[in-house]
């Protein structure tokens, strides 16, 4: 398996030199599906950034060799890279997609823990072994984020029952697990301020500019 050292020390080390924590993201329109753009882009945003998030909706109308190009391209200019595809599936399936995106070059991915703390700790097993981080959603950025990540569970034990919300659950499997990250919405400053209050796992904060989030 990869020698290379821990993605969460990588991503680190890179935001430290470039002062950073900024991730671009690759939400691109059709129209801009081109590795000359691509390049263009990166190559004039890297001093301010730590790492580049490729969307599904790119990924998916790519060939293999230009997914390894755009990898690469992030990579010459010393950033990282987040395959933004929210793995939520069977075992065996998302460990096959795993390795797919490690032969692509990704040195992270972005993961629903929907599948069940088991599940995600297994993954996250893996994708260490191959040097890959793993993100796992909290809580995502969109409008109505609150009628799946906001819901009441009850939490039943031989002694207590408890009503947590539902991405309070994913913090305990996150933590658990030994996920690199945490994904939670910079468009609900609430919650975002009461999980960087209970939890030390690096938050990655997606929805500022035009979700509406506020950089300050």
């Amino acid at each position: 398996m990869s020698k290379v050292h821990p993605y969460k020390e990588r991503i680190a080390d890179i935001s430290t030199i470039n002062k950073s924590f900024i991730i671009l993201a690759l939400d691109l329109e059709p129209r801009y599906h081109d590795l000359k753009y691509i390049e263009s882009l990166v190559s004039s945003l890297y001093p301010y950034l730590c790492a580049v998030k490729v969307n599904f909706h790119l990924i998916l109308p790519f060939s293999k060799k230009t997914i390894e190009e755009t990898n690469r391209i992030i990579h010459s200019y010393g950033l990282l890279s987040i395959a933004d595809i929210k793995l939520n599936d069977i075992k065996n399936t998302n460990e096959v997609i795993l390795r797919y995106l490690y032969s692509m070059g990704f040195d992270s991915v972005i993961v629903n823990p929907i599948i069940g703390e088991n599940e995600l700790r297994s993954f996250v097993r893996l994708a260490h072994n191959y040097g890959m981080g793993v993100i796992s959603l909290a809580y995502m950025s969109h409008e109505n984020v609150s009628e799946g990540y906001g819901l009441k569970i009850v939490q039943s034990s031989s002694k207590v029952s408890k009503i947590l919300r539902l991405y309070e659950i994913f913090l305990k499997y996150a933590r658990r697990s030994n996920v690199d990250g945490i994904v939670v919405g910079a468009t609900h400053l609430k919650t975002l301020r009461h999980i960087s209050s209970i939890s030390r796992i690096p938050i990655y904060s997606p929805g500022v500019g035009t979700q509406g989030g506020n950089a300050k």
